[in-house]
């Protein structure tokens, strides 16, 4: 049986964000999916897991309510379920920047077919809104890297960006709530060129696979990642103990260290999938 998992988000009002937590929550054991759900006076954000018939029923009770009756949902389907439990927390955002910007005033949402003709111009910058990690495990071809271990670091990478304001810009993400932000960042900032990729990563590679598309694509869950591209032989990382071609992505083992690292099998065994001896040893005590 295959599992499937949706992944969405949207910004609106919720003007009593823990009165839904309660309701939401109560709700989702009873249907019996999993996953996790972040609830802000901002909008809510959230990715489920189930069977096709739970996650049918999750979504038919989701657009019920006139505030997500137009939510749109991204979806995978996978052998193994990536959350062990139903998760539902009220917090300052559903994506936090720690900026006041007006979510309303984002950049122009363009289709996966537009972006792949636009990624033809040389002069269009593209910009990846997501964490270090995350593009190191796949990325678009030759999109520009943040290079920020967190997304409250994004408005120092924007201030510190050395472009023409009116340089035509595409941002991308996961599934299109951090460009949202971003997006809106940037042109509050003066950037006057500003456009995000409709869906994110997950739609533009279901879309048009096989494209512009490197690797694979990073997602916050028991996964880590997810091989969203058709593109079996790229690889773009190597095995950070042997260097051999790897895209096994892995915390280490040693729960005080947690680092994310790129392992092999056989180092996986060889080294307790621990990220260094340092790691290894300490586990081994």
């Amino acid at each position: 049986m295959s599992i499937h998992i949706i992944l969405f988000y949207k910004f609106v009002d919720i003007e009593n964000p823990a009165g839904l937590k309660d309701k939401h929550l109560d709700f989702c054991k009873k249907l019996g999916v999993k996953g996790k759900v972040i609830l802000a006076n901002e909008g809510i954000n959230g990715s489920i897991s189930g069977t096709k018939e739970q996650i049918d029923l999750y979504k038919d009770n989701l657009t019920k309510d006139k505030r997500f009756e137009d939510i749109e949902f991204k979806e995978e389907t996978g052998i193994i379920d990536p959350f062990n439990k139903m998760l539902v927390r009220v917090k300052k955002e559903i994506i936090r920047l720690d900026k006041n910007i007006d979510i309303k005033n984002t950049g122009k949402h363009i289709s996966p077919k537009e972006f792949l003709q636009l990624a033809q111009d040389k002069d269009v910058v593209i910009l990846d809104t997501r964490n270090d990690y995350e593009s190191k495990a796949g990325k678009f071809k030759n999109a520009v890297l943040s290079n920020i271990s967190t997304f409250r670091e994004f408005p120092n990478f924007v201030d510190n960006l050395n472009l023409p304001k009116d340089t035509p810009i595409v941002t991308y993400c996961t599934g299109g709530i951090r460009c949202e932000k971003a997006s809106a960042y940037m042109i509050q900032q003066g950037f006057s060129n500003v456009s995000q990729i409709h869906g994110g990563i997950i739609n533009f590679c279901q879309q048009l696979p096989n494209t512009l598309w490197e690797g694979k694509c990073f997602v916050f869950d028991d996964r880590l990642t997810s091989d969203i591209s058709q593109d079996k032989n790229k690889v773009l990382n190597s095995c950070t103990h042997c260097k051999t071609e790897c895209d096994i992505y892995r915390n280490c083992k040693l729960k005080s260290c947690n680092k994310l690292i790129f392992i092999c099998q056989n180092c996986k065994k060889d080294m307790h999938a621990c990220c260094s001896n340092q790691c290894k040893k300490e586990l081994l005590k």
